[in-house]
């Protein structure tokens, strides 16, 4: 008798306890009547190349990728998408039946997404957008929202020298703001994204002055432990329409899921609250 394997994936990343992917993996694989595991991996840097390569040896048909590897797993990975290659980061790792390791990038898909259903009507070209943060997901998040037409992307981060990078690479409709004066880009901003682990369980506040936000900007926090940050909190007392990061979340897992379990998932409010 031949037993079928069931396979695993998981979330890397260090920290990873504060991830809600496993239990959204976990609903989906219940709700769906699937075989499969999706487990939480904290991997130190000095041996997470190594333990990546491991996975596939022991069940493993993929993983998510978060902070702090987005941008050091494409230098690890065999096969590299266009989407990732063109991000420079990768949040989806594909395990394939050669062994080789290929990396996709679906965070800005999420992204949009999430951007589509907490505000219906939005639109891209409608202005300027405003992103806080150089890191891998503000990269997913300026590629999509120059691929959809944003007019101009406002990008700051604490490291100015990460946004000038970034502008290099993306171009001018990309203008970089020192982090000292981002309160100072946002009154006539038609998006706010902050793309920063700021305002995240166990890290510092997001302290970028919001006074400048107005009745009908569109707010969206990457952040989504808490649910509600500081950003989302002031963004609601200003009038503007605010979409949490938990979306993001849900919607970039999709094709991952459906990759490795075979079955795309279902998105309900039954899977926000499974995961909160």
């Amino acid at each position: 008798m031949t037993v079928p394997s069931i396979p695993l994936a998981g979330v890397i990343g260090a920290p990873v306890g504060h991830s809600r992917s496993p239990r959204l993996h976990g609903h989906w694989l219940k709700t769906h009547d699937l075989p499969g595991h999706y487990v939480p991996l904290e991997i130190a840097a000095d041996v997470f190349e190594d333990a990546l390569r491991m996975l596939p040896k022991l069940g493993f048909v993929g993983v998510n990728i978060t902070i702090p590897y987005k941008e050091r797993v494409i230098e690890i990975a065999d096969l590299v998408s266009d989407r990732a290659t063109l991000i420079g980061a990768a949040n989806t790792i594909i395990f394939r039946a050669d062994g080789r390791i290929h990396a996709d990038n679906t965070d800005g898909y999420g992204f949009i997404e999430n951007l589509r259903q907490g505000a219906p009507g939005w639109d891209a070209k409608a202005g300027p957008a405003v992103v806080l943060g150089a890191g891998g997901a503000a990269r997913a998040v300026v590629a999509s929202l120059l691929e959809l037409g944003a007019p101009e992307i406002r990008l700051t981060n604490r490291t100015r020298l990460r946004a000038d990078a970034l502008r290099a690479e993306f171009g001018n409709r990309i203008t970089v703001v020192e982090w000292v004066q981002a309160g100072n880009v946002l009154d006539d901003a038609a998006l706010v994204v902050n793309s920063t682990s700021l305002g995240m369980v166990g890290k510092p506040e997001l302290r970028v002055p919001l006074d400048g936000l107005r009745k009908g900007t569109v707010v969206t926090d990457l952040v989504y432990t808490p649910l509600q940050t500081r950003l989302l909190k002031v963004a609601a007392e200003h009038g503007c329409t605010c979409v949490d990061g938990l979306g993001m979340l849900i919607h970039q897992a999709v094709p991952g899921f459906e990759r490795w379990f075979g079955q795309r998932p279902d998105i309900n409010e039954a899977t926000r609250g499974a995961i909160l």
